[in-house]
């Protein structure tokens, strides 16, 4: 009898490495909780994705080049975005940033007159002066020279330092309404107005970001306006105050204002943004001030 040979055939697929060419929006709470899109390559077989090490609460592979993610709570400040495949593990360094919880935060006090409503934390250090709540409200937490609003204080001035270093764009000189700014690093020596509309144009880029080095004051006039288009994310603009800014009435504001000493929020103003002053007091006056995130 002939003997039959059993043939057995077999194959192996060699995976490519992941990469990561993006994260947005790259920016959000320090609780986590919210949702963003990872996009690169050779994510099909993606088995955990890690925000400075910690998981993310959920992941969707949405194709081979996006992956959507829900973010776990981190510490304030930059992280790093990993993916890990059956092909392999890439790292994004400082890919995402956590923002902090306060919308409100002053050095030395906080005081309000009327009917201001506060959307996020506020809080003072190293002062320990917090008047007009109520009347004013605040949709957050209350922080008296507490240990969130010591740390916050302190994340201001690293927040404030770093962004201050970045080597300028371009220069900017008195008043910018009328003008359209793509994204960018822009630096005036002295002080800066604006008398009317601020356009901001993200052009389609969702991560967009603009700092405002000014080295004196920022003053605007009444109803003047920051105008964000194209993608333009509040929480990606940065205004940087060597001393002082005062918001004219009913000025239409964007962007998280950083003071070395203080800020003035006259009567009417709506802030989409922050407004945190390191040494000094901020003074609000029936406003309505929301942190973008």
């Amino acid at each position: 009898m002939a003997t039959q040979k059993l043939s057995v055939s077999s194959s192996y697929t060699y995976l490519n490495s992941p990469s990561i060419t993006a994260v947005t929006l790259d920016s959000g709470p320090v609780d986590g909780g919210n949702l963003v899109v990872i996009t690169g390559t050779a994510f099909s077989y993606t088995t955990s994705v890690t925000f400075d090490g910690t998981p993310a609460l959920s992941f969707r592979v949405a194709s081979d080049t996006e992956i959507d993610a829900v973010l776990p709570a981190g510490a304030i400040g930059p992280a790093d975005v990993s993916v890990t495949t059956l092909g392999g593990t890439t790292t994004a360094a400082d890919a995402y940033t956590y923002l902090g919880r306060f919308a409100v935060l002053g050095g030395a006090s906080v005081t309000n007159t009327g009917l201001s409503i506060v959307t996020g934390d506020l809080g003072v250090s190293p002062g320990v002066s917090i008047t007009g709540f109520p009347p004013g409200q605040v949709n957050g937490s209350i922080h008296n020279s507490d240990a969130a609003a010591v740390a916050a204080h302190a994340d201001l001035i690293t927040t404030y330092n770093d962004a201050v270093g970045q080597p300028p764009d371009a220069s900017i000189t008195g008043d910018l309404g009328g003008q359209t700014l793509p994204p960018g690093v822009y630096n005036a020596a002295s002080s800066i107005g604006l008398s009317s509309t601020l356009t901001l144009d993200a052009q389609g880029d969702r991560n967009a970001k603009w700092i405002f080095q000014i080295g004196s004051t920022l003053t605007t006039a009444t109803a003047s306006h920051v105008l964000l288009i194209n993608g333009a994310t509040a929480r990606n603009v940065i205004w940087l105050i060597g001393s002082s800014a005062t918001l004219g009435t009913d000025t239409d504001f964007a962007g998280r204002v950083l003071a070395q000493i203080s800020i003035t929020v006259t009567a009417g103003v709506t802030v989409n943004g922050q407004v945190l002053a390191i040494d000094g007091s901020v003074t609000l006056d029936t406003n309505r001030i929301a942190r973008p995130w």
